[in-house]
């Protein structure tokens, strides 16, 4: 596994073009392990080993690597891989992709420490503020940091190097581990008893008057089983005793105590293993036809409507998977959908289970990656979002890519901007694993490829139930509001459909694709709207919180009383989010329970678990959300669903939007009548005659495909073509301008294809800098590496611009 080696090359965490060779020294070093290096004047960072020679810099002398982690190393050649193509495809530096890929606990990264220098003088000639930095320092050396918030001073950097200057403080770096370990106390008998058990007599005689320390002891012969070890705080429950009656039986030496390092289980309960519940007639055959197509091509899509029954065919195929002694990635688009999809799988695979999310602790997070890693039997099956396909598989056989049209498996900020979808597809090529696309409503991409046989197709077009989908009616908004038939964003109909469902005994889901009680606060005296002091769009009104937020920079500000620019105190809202709407229903039917699914309601760690058991036990009536209540949600009492406004989802400034309308419509009116009894849907909209509604109420989705693959192959769009959109960004608008339209000149001087823009995007600001956007269209792979070798050579160019030097690129393959 180790080479004799003098030199090696590692990937830094950082956005740079290259890799930078390091010596070795006497240091045993393999591909794919983490180490230490020296970069630049001071820091000290986590680095990968890319590659080992004896080969030395032409242009530098090569410093030496500081320390080696990792034994076994951490990463694979399969690993390797498969990020080396991301960051290829989406032109982006490797580094980036390791820094994305890696939990931070992996990733060390020195800090500036701050220390008192021994034997200080006298301190007369410091001044206040000074005075304040030594003082903090008294206790001990501090990072820059957390000095900082001790002295009350945002950056006190000036103020130390005047110190240093004086020779009263020293800076220095420090690497401090990011990863804690989880540590369980287990007790076990003295040795001295344990092999003769017989000496226990006068032992347990001696006790007679310490009752508790008694019940400690015969507590833990009744649990302990095979192990001699029982976990301390079960014998202590258990015993109905305290740690000092525990503590005075160690100091005797009857027991002993050890600390033991234990992974952190995200699961508190085990549960039992139940069967497979059997396929019908449909999914059988689907099952079949998903095994025969893996034989000839080894990715498939798996076309079937909602409520077909597309996860028991997932089960079957991952047992099978399972049997082989292979390992299973599941992907979901959102964090939601692992709720639902854990209680399923768990009663199947429960200790072979493992998921894989942001909203994971760091240390949880870790625990997993090294079980995925170490190929561990409780993480042979491992569920996530698209951070999932960067584990590191050693045994990878099946991908399973649920709900594969979704736009969420696209990452768009921060770098690598990768579509997990199809990276799982690359993923799975690399490994010899088979990939399964499912959805209801495929990507326009993926079905052309299933056209084109490029991929396997395989359908199920019925219910498991046997129950036909929901009926879908149109309410005509324009004639609603004529007629004075509105309550708020209501219709007469939509509340009677509401009261009738509710009076049945069943549930309702409300669909509004926008969170906060408002888009915009307005003054009604002068027309004022509050904007963004950092974006170029109005803030949100919240008004459980009281608050206006920037949804694209997170800024917040407290709802004014009095408007900034009259001095007058007349508000309106101006437009409806998912608030306002749990507002209007729950006065109009003060008497249910209601609740609401979006991002601000689902913040902290285990809110979209609370809220999905509550509605599936029946205890809320009705579930007001986001486009989160879309997806592959499972209810059976749902019999109502009601759609606030379809017509926002048309006319979003995208080439895909109206294949997103159409996804997100169906997906959501799929939730009804997912049972017994065929649901109901309601659609509010302003056009009921326009064709994409009209193909939505007859679930026309081939008709729809016609007609869009037509357009995009008309107006040049994927997948007839391939995409890469360039943002500059920079604080100054004739900054950036300049910049984008240099950009544009370079990139035409060269036959790469259609060069568009540069154009100024809906938001031309966000975070204080102005955007500009440049898309290039091309056809064909020798055009895509014509302009990815390219790209690098243009931009190093323009870096070499004095004028340019602070202008951000963003470069996105396939937006």
């Amino acid at each position: 596994m180790f080479e004799s080696v003098f030199y090696v090359d590692v990937i830094l965490p950082l956005n740079l073009p290259k890799a930078f060779t390091y010596a070795v020294g006497s240091k045993k070093i393999a591909v794919g392990q983490r180490v230490i290096v020296p970069f630049g004047k001071q820091k000290f960072y986590t680095a990968i080993v890319q590659a080992c020679h004896q080969k030395p810099p032409q242009r530098y002398e090569a410093k030496e690597v500081v320390f080696v982690f990792d034994e076994p190393p951490l990463l694979s050649s399969h690993q390797l891989d498969i990020w080396s193509w991301i960051a290829k495809y989406y032109c982006t530096p490797l580094g980036m992709v390791i820094k994305g890929a890696l939990p931070s606990s992996f990733l060390l990264e020195s800090q500036s420490v701050v220390a008192l220098k021994e034997g200080v003088g006298s301190l007369d000639e410091c001044s206040p503020s000074e005075a304040k930095i030594i003082q903090a320092l008294q206790e001990g050396p501090l990072s820059m940091k957390a000095l900082g918030k001790a002295i009350d001073r945002v950056n006190p950097l000036s103020g130390v190097q005047k110190l240093m200057q004086k020779g009263l403080l020293e800076l220095y770096q420090q690497v401090d581990e990011k990863y804690r370990p989880k540590y369980r106390t287990v007790v076990r008998l003295a040795s001295k008893y344990a092999e003769d058990l017989d000496r226990l007599h006068p032992v347990f005689e001696s006790l007679n008057k310490a009752p508790k320390q008694h019940s400690i002891l015969l507590t833990y012969f009744d649990i302990q089983t095979e192990s001699v070890e029982v976990p301390q705080k079960e014998l202590l429950q258990k015993a109905g005793a305290s740690l000092p009656a525990l503590k005075a039986l160690v100091d005797k030496g009857i027991l002993e105590q050890d600390a033991q390092q234990v992974n952190r289980n995200l699961f508190h309960d085990r549960v039992d293993s139940l069967p497979l519940n059997p396929l019908n007639e449909a999914q059988q055959k689907a099952l079949k036809e998903i095994q025969k197509a893996f034989l000839s091509t080894p990715t498939v899509l798996f076309e079937g409507v909602t409520a077909s029954g597309k996860t028991e065919v997932y089960s079957y195929l991952i047992a099978q998977t399972l049997a082989q002694g292979k390992q299973i990635l599941y992907l979901v688009p959102e964090i939601s959908l692992t709720t639902q999809l854990v209680g399923r799988l768990r009663a199947y695979f429960d200790t072979q289970l493992q998921v894989y999310h942001s909203r994971y602790s760091l240390s949880e997070r870790t625990e997993i990656w090294d079980q995925v890693l170490q190929g561990s039997p409780t993480a042979q099956l491992i569920l996530g979002a698209r951070s999932a396909v960067l584990l590191p598989f050693k045994a990878l056989g099946l991908i399973i890519v649920d709900e594969e049209h979704e736009a969420s498996y696209k990452q768009t900020d921060p770098s690598p901007r990768y579509q997990a979808r199809d990276a799982a597809i690359v993923l799975g090529q690399q490994q010899g694993a088979k990939t399964l696309l499912g959805s209801a409503t495929p990507s326009i991409e993926s079905l052309y490829n299933a056209q084109q046989e490029k991929y396997g197709w395989v359908r199920l077009t019925q219910r498991f139930t046997g129950v036909s989908m929901p009926k879908i009616q149109t309410i005509d908004l324009k004639e609603a509001y004529r007629n004075g038939e509105m309550q708020g964003a209501f219709s007469a109909r939509l509340i009677r459909a509401i009261e009738s469902t509710l009076k049945q005994d069943k549930q309702v889901i409300l669909f509004q694709n926008r969170r906060g009680y408002a888009p915009q606060m307005e003054c009604s005296s002068c027309g004022y709207t509050p904007q963004c002091s950092q974006c170029d769009v109005s803030l949100t009104y919240h008004k459980f919180d009281h608050l206006l937020r920037c949804h694209y920079c997170g800024f917040q500000m407290q709802a004014p009383q009095q408007c900034y620019s009259c001095g007058m105190s007349r508000w309106d809202t101006k437009g409806l989010g998912t608030q306002q709407l749990e507002t209007q229903i729950q006065h109009l039917f003060p008497e249910t329970t209601v609740a609401r699914l979006d991002w601000d309601s689902t913040r902290k760690k285990g809110s979209f678990e609370d809220i999905f058991e509550r509605f599936d036990r029946g205890e809320i009536q009705i579930l007001v959300g986001t486009q989160m209540v879309v997806k592959g949600l499972n209810f059976a009492r749902v019999h109502l669903v009601g759609i606030l406004n379809a017509d926002q989802l048309m006319h979003y400034p995208d080439f895909r939007s109206h294949e997103r309308c159409f996804q997100m419509l169906c997906q959501v009116a799929g939730r009804a009548g997912r049972a017994a009894e065929t649901g109901s849907v309601l659609l509010q909209t302003y056009q009921p005659q326009h064709s994409l509604i009209q193909q939505v109420q007859q679930y026309n989705y081939p008709a729809f495909v016609e007609e869009e693959i037509h357009q995009r192959k008309a107006f040049e769009y994927p997948p007839f073509v391939r995409l890469i959109q360039i943002r500059c960004l920079h604080s100054q608008l004739a900054v950036v301008q300049q910049a984008a339209q240099w950009y544009v000149n370079v990139l035409k001087q060269y036959e790469i294809g259609t060069v568009l823009g540069p154009t100024t995007p809906g938001v031309a600001r966000v975070r204080n800098r102005y955007i500009q956007e440049i898309l290039i269209k091309f056809k064909g792979v020798k055009s895509r590496n014509q302009i990815k070798a390219l790209l690098p050579k243009v931009q190093q160019s323009f870096e070499s611009i004095a004028t340019f030097r602070n202008t951000r690129v963003q470069i996105d393959v396939d937006p």
